[in-house]
């Protein structure tokens, strides 16, 4: 079935472009999202008229695509994760959470524009992420991971507690030796009054 797009589809084709899919995805998914509409003489002459208009639109694209690409790859964007001992992520970075990151930065990109190596980072490192612009227009945008390892679970800190309670119990237990000493001594004492006594 030929349709003729109304709006650019992903990996169909931009706005304008006449099309030859399957009947069905036309029926189901093209026409009622009005991504599309069927091509006839009439569709065909109206978007005839509208070409210079449809073409002008894409040259802004065109620039603004370039312009975000070049400010997208002069970004690093530094996302803390929590992590174990080992350096392994709790979580996983996803298309989500860079483009909440991106966001914050003060751009306004879908996630599903953006293509996460593997679809989700794993691990701490610096990526290389993918964000198609328009059309062929892709920006390379670097990601930083880094792993924040809770105080409680850092190694270093397993080391010391158990010499801080070596340390500990060796002062109890002279105290113990000087209570069985006096205890004893005063043992003695009681004898010898009662030795005396007699």
């Amino acid at each position: 079935m030929k349709v003729i797009l109304n709006e650019d589809v992903k990996h169909l084709g931009e706005e304008g472009d006449v099309k030859d899919v399957a009947a069905g995805y036309a029926r189901n998914y093209l026409l009622p999202r009005n991504l599309a509409v069927p091509c006839n003489e009439f569709t065909l002459a109206h978007f005839e008229s509208k070409r210079e208009e449809i073409e002008a639109r894409k040259e802004t694209k065109r620039a603004n695509a370039a312009g975000i690409k070049e400010k997208l790859e002069a970004l690093e964007i530094l996302i803390p994760m929590q992590a174990g001992p080992s350096g392994k992520l709790y979580g996983a970075v996803t298309n989500q959470t860079i483009a909440d990151e991106l966001q914050k930065q003060g751009f306004d990109i879908e996630r599903k524009k953006i293509e996460v190596p593997g679809s989700t980072i794993k691990t701490a490192g610096t990526f290389t992420v993918n964000v198609r612009l328009y059309e062929s227009a892709i920006a390379e945008v670097t990601v930083k991971v880094e792993a924040v390892i809770p105080k409680s679970e850092k190694p270093e800190k397993k080391e010391k507690k158990p010499r801080h309670q070596k340390k500990e119990e060796t002062p109890e237990t002279e105290n113990n030796s000087d209570e069985e000493e006096t205890v004893s001594n005063e043992g003695e004492d009681n004898l010898n009054e009662n030795t005396s006594d007699e």
